[in-house]
């Protein structure tokens, strides 16, 4: 397994499809139809902003994060709107604006990871994790931190044995109908 900066374009489609895959269930009530929703993603997502892992060729897996200079996923309204309209636009683009989370000084943001079905149990999330966190140590932090929604109970478990302990919680209250879970845990692991 080989650890890359950023993805090839060529696997810019399967990056949003591995994308659409993991966070379907937080994010499928607000970028349906699928097909809207992959082309969206796929143009959005920044290679600038990520962490690959490629075997032969083949892309297992990815780590997004977010800085003060950008993030993994970077869309406009205008990239919105070319994929649903801007009515359609209109109403995702807000209720998307209440995912952002707030860059903290000191902490790189994980913007999402996601491994293939294929490659899953083979040590590519914790493989991942690793680079983003050297990635954090580069780029001067003292932490990485993240989201985990309740009920992603695997997850939680790869980010515990990676050094990520809770520290708070955000609730979805009215939204949580539309996003599918009522909850997420923050999670940081000092990285310095």
């Amino acid at each position: 397994m080989e650890l890359r900066p950023g993805f090839d374009e060529a696997h810019r489609d399967e990056v949003a499809r591995l994308f659409w895959g993991a966070f379907r269930g937080k994010l499928g009530r607000i970028l349906w139809p699928e097909r809207k929703a992959l082309a969206f993603i796929a143009r959005i997502i920044q290679p600038g902003f990520a962490i690959s892992a490629v075997e032969e060729g083949r892309l297992l897996g990815v780590a997004g994060f977010k800085t003060p200079g950008g993030g993994f996923m970077a869309g406009s309204m205008a990239d919105m709107a070319r994929h649903y309209g801007w009515f359609g636009a209109g109403w995702r683009g807000p209720v998307l604006e209440l995912f952002e989370r707030e860059l903290v000084f000191g902490q790189l943001l994980m913007d999402g990871i996601f491994v293939a079905e294929h490659a899953r149990g083979r040590g590519v999330g914790t493989a991942l994790i690793g680079a983003i966190k050297a990635e954090a140590v580069a780029r001067g932090c003292r932490e990485v931190r993240l989201d985990v929604v309740e009920g992603n109970a695997r997850a939680r478990a790869l980010y515990a044995r990676c050094g990520f302990e809770a520290r708070g919680e955000v609730r979805a209250g009215w939204l949580a109908p539309v996003l599918g879970f009522r909850r997420a845990t923050t999670m940081v692991a000092r990285v310095a």
